[in-house]
């Protein structure tokens, strides 16, 4: 299926690593210009990466000024940038920690669109990666779930108010293997800890079995950044407002 991204230009927070990296090469492989925020400089081929830290207040401008003056304007945003950490329980998490969370999860696409919107061309489009936390949420990454549920929430506001010259999307994935859950300190680590195993025996059986994956496997980041493409793309442009679950089958509904 041809997307005619072909020329366009797109932004992409959190590009450097996991599902943001696959968003970046994805959409550069489609022909798109990409910059990519990220708080770490990083080479990413056909992309070009700005060092930011968007958890701060000035954050997002810099970045959105760094690409307009680059390429005079913006066709695609991308808002995918987060941050967890995992506790014990809702109770458990500080007010500092709560902050951090929700700057870098969700006031950071606040201000990324506050900034880029004047700059976004007519057909533009807006992506939110969001959750299956934020349907689903889990006390032990309490801030994380509450944040993508604002997220989720704000997306659908901004669907009504930018109409029709923007779209805006949300894509809520599921457990997917990124260095949230792999890293040295990742969730799959927690769990193993606890459970007596491995890191890789918790991403290839534990976390399909008790999460009732129905696809049998957690998700790739690539799965996820196609679907991302798809909704940036003109072939979507009937399409605005949604959330779309990508997860394997994990949520189950009536």
């Amino acid at each position: 299926m041809e997307l005619n991204l072909k020329g366009r230009t797109a932004l992409v927070t959190g590009g450097t690593k996991g599902i943001g990296l696959a968003i970046a090469q994805t959409l550069a492989a489609e022909g798109m210009s990409v910059v990519a925020g990220a708080r770490t400089a990083a080479e990413v081929d056909g992309v070009t990466v700005v060092p930011v830290d968007l958890s701060t207040a000035e954050g997002p401008a810099a970045l959105v000024a760094a690409a307009v003056e680059l390429f005079s304007g913006l066709d695609v945003i991308v808002n995918n940038v987060g941050v967890s950490e995992p506790g014990t329980s809702v109770l458990s998490f500080t007010d500092d920690a709560w902050q951090r969370i929700f700057d870098a999860t969700f006031f950071s696409a606040v201000r990324v669109v506050r900034a880029a919107v004047p700059h976004l061309r007519e057909g533009g489009s807006i992506v939110n990666i969001s959750s299956l936390n934020a349907r689903v949420p889990a006390g032990m990454i309490a801030p994380y779930s509450a944040a993508k549920a604002a997220l989720t929430n704000l997306g659908t506001m901004l669907s009504e108010e930018l109409a029709p010259a923007i779209r805006v999307n949300t894509v809520s994935p599921g457990p997917v293997r990124t260095p949230l859950w792999t890293g040295e300190r990742g969730f799959a680590h927690v769990f193993a800890a606890q459970l007596g195993t491995t890191a890789q025996d918790v991403m290839d059986r534990v976390l399909p079995e008790t999460m009732s994956i129905t696809a049998g496997r957690v998700g790739e980041p690539r799965e996820v950044a196609d679907l991302v493409a798809f909704l940036a793309s003109e072939r979507a442009a009937w399409i605005t407002g949604a959330d779309y679950v990508i997860d394997g089958g994990m949520y189950k509904t009536a």
